[in-house]
């Protein structure tokens, strides 16, 4: 692999820490995007239940916020009713869609860095096989014999960069659709969740 690397020239160390780097994102991402960190089963219902009781104390929300990132939305709406049971829906309606806004941006982390790979290292490894292809027939001298052997070798090592941007990109391209979806999916249960509880809320507000 060491021989490999070696051969196919400088432009292919970018491409590696290209792969370093969506590795760790990838990683990071799929550490961060397990259900039980963004949407816990049935903490909706706790919640519900907790509320029915009256305004949750500071403690409780701060429990709640630091849960997940669920659990940072909903609380965020609690606050707003707990400092005002009677706030109109309006009000309440902007709490969450702040607190979902910041949540969003939240599983959004790094969504972009692994898309930006997966679209970038096709063109380095273009690039590295370009830039081999130019070094290869312009070490030919004019009027010279050329060995086929030798030229198809080195037209063999270039396309090792194509190869490995491709190897590259490939698997960040399906984590960064894999991610995508799994993110749509989180902000439409969190989405159904606000909406179960604003309809609480506002029920209570209005006893």
């Amino acid at each position: 692999m060491l021989s490999i690397l070696q051969a196919a020239g400088w432009p292919i160390w970018p491409l590696m820490l290209c792969s370093v780097g969506a590795l760790a994102l990838i990683l990071e991402r799929l550490m961060s995007l397990r259900r039980s960190r963004v949407a816990p089963e049935g903490l909706i219902d706790e919640v519900l239940a907790v509320a029915k009781q009256g305004a949750p104390n500071a403690d409780v929300l701060k429990k709640l916020s630091d849960n997940s990132v669920m659990g940072s939305v909903l609380a965020g709406g609690l606050r707003a009713w707990a400092s005002d049971p009677r706030a109109p829906e309006a009000s309440l309606r902007q709490a969450f869609e702040s607190s979902g806004r910041s949540a969003a941006h939240r599983l959004d982390r790094y969504l972009n860095a692994i898309a930006t790979i997966a679209s970038a290292a096709p063109l380095l490894g273009l690039l590295g096989t370009v830039i081999g292809m130019i070094e290869i027939f312009g070490s030919q001298a004019p009027g010279s014999g050329t060995n086929p052997t030798q030229l198809a070798h080195g037209i063999s090592v270039a396309l090792y960069n194509t190869a490995f941007g491709l190897m590259v990109a490939i698997p960040s391209l399906m984590a960064h659709r894999y991610f995508r979806s799994r993110v749509n999916d989180f902000l439409h249960d969190m989405e159904q969740a606000s909406e179960r509880l604003l309809q609480q809320l506002l029920r209570q507000g209005t006893r």
